[in-house]
This record gives C-alpha cells, structure tokens and sequence, in this order.
C-alpha cells in the first residue's frame, strides 16, 4: 500500500504535464475532405508516446505507433500522417453519415493513457430554385408558384410574401444521403387580375436568406372593350374611328370586326387588326359593331352601339374644367341674387315701418276745459306737423288772463319746436296719436309709457 501510493504521488505531476491538442468542433461539406488534426504536448516532462489512435463510436479507424508504423482501417475513406507526437486523420469524402464525435487517443509511458473529442458538422449546400406555374382562371383556389430548397443539410425554412390573398403549405423529403429537399406552393384562387402580380420566396438556410421574386401566370380568356365614340357622328362626318382595346394571356392573335344584326359592313368602312377606320360617316353606319378577340384559349367579344345625327351637337365640350368653372359660376351667381333680394326685402321692412300702415278717420276729442279740435291726417301728410282743424274759440278770458296765455303760448311755442321732432319719432313708431291734453299739462311726462319692443307711448292717448 505504501509503495502504491507513492508511485500515484509520483505519477500525479506528469499526468497534469500531459496535454492533448484537438478541434472542439470542426464543419465539413457533403462530398469534400476534412482533416481532424491531433497533438500531443508533454510540457517539457520526460516521457515516450507509444500509440496514437483515431476512434469514432468507439470503432478504430487509424493507428500510429513508433514501433510498428501507420495502419488505416478502411483506406478507402481514411488516412493518417502522423509524427512521434502527433496524428491527422484525413476523411476523403464526407458524408452524411460521417457526423459525429471523433475520439484522438494517446498511450504514453508512464504517463498512460489520455484522450482528445472533436465534433465533425456535416453540411450540404442546398441548390434553391422558384418558379411560377401557369393555372387558366377560375374559382378554386390552385398552386400558382413553387419554391424549392433541394438537397440541403440541415433542411431550409421557406416562407412567402404577397399582397393577393393566399396561402401556402410546405413538404420535407429525407434524401439517401442525408439530405433534405424542402418544396412549398403558394395558393390562391385564380383571376385574371393576378396575372403579372409578384410574389416572393424567401428560402432560409444557416443564418442566410434568399429572396426569389416569382411573376405569376394566370391564363384567361381576352377582355374586351371599345373607344372611339364621342355620341356626335353626323351625315358626312371624316375620320371617326373605332379602337378595340383587348388583353388576354396568351395574347390575344386575331380581332374580327361586324355588325350585331349580321349585316356586312359598309364600304365605307376599313377594318386593319385592332382599328376600324370610318372614312366618311352615312346612314349606314347608324348600326352596332362588334369587335371579337380571339386567344389560345377562346374568343370574346365587346359591341358598341353608333348613333348617326344629321348634324354636329353644337357647343359640345368634353372639357371637365370648362364644365366645373360654369358649375362654380352659376353657384356664384345665385348666392349674388340671393344677396340682392336678401337686401331688397330688409329695405322694404324698413321703409314699411317707417311709414306705417294707418289708415285714420278725422276725430274730434273735447274736455270741460277750452280745447281746440285735432283731426289725423292723410297718409298724403304724414310728414306734417298736427294742427287744428280750426280757428280757437273764444274762452271768456279777462284780458290780463288773455296776456298771461299769451306769454306762456309763446314759451310753449318754443318748447313745441324741440318736441316736433320727438313727437315726429313717435308718430312714425306707433302710429297717429292725438293727446288728450295739451303740451303745457304738467303731468306730460308722466303720461308715456315704454313698450318691450322699444316704442314709447301715451296712457291717455288714443290708437287708431
């Protein structure tokens, strides 16, 4: 026990000193060679290699030894060089198979035994390829385009961007050597309107992308239309002329002009492919034509009805900005007349109002006291001042008396002519009024009443 444990204490610095130099992990390509190099370094420690040896799944595949030389199991996929202190295996051509741990074991004395693992990678670069499959128009939805990741490893993801509404499934096969193909299809319902649209592959593969644009091709039948009629073909009219605008996939190959009825067509007329040539318009003309496209996959027709006038429209304009400026210009104009009779009828009310609408029959209003007789006027002198209707009758007075009135009928006069003008406003706002007394009665002001509207009136006036 004493002697094993110190042959242990003894081994223990030399099996630190032992080194074995390999890959971790090396990549290799389906078809080519790879080398899986495999060095032994003893760190200055004094100590004899005996064997090196090449194993994978712990099956032996090459062995180097100083004493007995180089020896490969399978020559035909292997080989080794090799040194005192190192051995290279060398696959010639790598499989799939081939993937998987290698095992570089070296025998030294008295070191013994030490071991090195590489992981070999195999990898297949896959041959990639889109392509557009041309479907005829219909209403199931079909394969329209394919892409395609052939003989890859590991196998490629594909994916798909469009703006048609569609969808797409996709399929691995495991090849025999251990590579995969991927396929995928785009799908959609078919319409002509698909026709020419793009879709794009896109085939991932080891942290790369390829992006495949693919051109649909949905074949359908042509479509049809005809230009050239402006609805103002008249007797003896030159140069009309009819276009047949057609598309198709195939291309449309032949364009065949007739009438509706069976009817040949006139002489004046000229048919060259898409074009119908009207040399001089007749009665004749006065038919509908039809132009018929035909394509690999069949024929369709458009027809135009032409009517003959027996002379030009006057004043005919396909101008959409003359059209518009005439639309503007008649909204114009009738916002400005509505403008106008808008301030019409407020200067009507007003001049209405200002003259108002009385018709008064003469009165005569009296008191106990001396009093003239007041009579309204016609409409004719409205603008006029009230007056009496007559001279003022004699009121008995003493002729100191009569001096007095005298005085205060002249002060009154004067007060009188500032009231005309208010008493003018009032009569206009309220219509003819005659006060019950007279301008000099004290109680004058406190005789007017003001009205919600703005008036003023009297309270022992009379309204007629």
């Amino acid at each position: 026990m004493y002697r094993l444990c110190s042959v242990l204490l003894l081994l223990c610095p030399v099996l630190q000193a032992q080194e074995i130099n390999v890959n971790e992990k090396v990549t290799g390509t389906l078809g080519q060679q790879i080398t899986l190099p495999c060095t032994f370094n003893n760190n200055g420690v004094d100590m004899q290699v005996t064997q090196i040896m090449w194993m994978k799944d712990s099956t032996n595949l090459a062995t180097y030894s100083p004493q007995f030389g180089i020896h490969v199991q399978n020559k035909n996929d292997f080989n080794l060089t090799a040194s005192p202190s190192s051995a290279t295996l060398l696959i010639k051509l790598l499989r799939a198979s081939d993937e998987g741990n290698y095992i570089c074991e070296v025998t030294t004395f008295p070191g013994g035994n030490r071991r090195g693992i590489t992981y070999l990678s195999v990898k297949a670069e896959p041959r990639n390829s889109a392509e557009a499959l041309p479907v005829i128009a219909g209403d199931i939805e079909v394969p329209v385009a394919k892409c395609a990741s052939a003989n890859g490893r590991p196998p490629s993801q594909i994916t798909w961007r469009s703006t048609l509404p569609g969808n797409f499934d996709t399929t691995m096969n495991n090849n025999t050597d251990g590579t995969y193909t991927v396929v995928s299809n785009y799908k959609l319902v078919p319409t002509w309107t698909a026709d020419k649209q793009e879709v794009i592959c896109i085939i991932s593969y080891d942290s790369k992308e390829s992006v495949i644009p693919i051109t649909l091709s949905i074949q359908y039948s042509p479509i049809v239309t005809i230009e050239g009629y402006d609805n103002n073909w008249y007797l003896k009219r030159l140069g009309a002329s009819l276009t047949c605008n057609a598309h198709g996939n195939p291309q449309p190959t032949v364009y065949t002009w007739k009438t509706a009825d069976g009817s040949p067509l006139p002489n004046t007329v000229k048919a060259k492919d898409n074009v119908l040539y009207v040399d001089e318009v007749d009665e004749r003309v006065n038919t509908t034509i039809v132009c018929e496209v035909t394509n690999a996959l069949g024929s369709r027709a458009s027809q135009q009805e032409v009517l003959v006038r027996e002379r030009a429209l006057e004043n005919q304009t396909n101008n959409a900005g003359a059209i518009a400026g005439g639309v503007i210009g008649g909204v114009l104009v009738l916002l400005l007349l509505a403008a106008v009779i808008f301030i019409l009828i407020r200067r009507g009310g007003v001049h209405k109002k200002e003259r108002g609408s009385y018709n008064p029959k003469p009165r005569i209003f009296g008191s106990g006291k001396p009093s003239q007789e007041f009579t309204y006027q016609d409409d004719s002198e409205m603008g006029k001042p009230l007056k009496a209707s007559g001279p003022l009758r004699d009121s008995g007075l003493s002729p100191s008396l009569a001096e007095e009135e005298e005085d205060e009928s002249e002060e009154r006069m004067k007060y009188n002519v500032l009231e005309d003008d208010d008493e003018e406003e009032k009569f206009n706002e309220v219509g003819p009024m005659l006060q019950l007394r007279p301008h000099h009665d004290p109680y004058l002001d406190d005789d007017m009443e003001s009205q919600t509207d703005g008036s003023i009136i009297s309270r022992t006036a009379v309204y007629v």
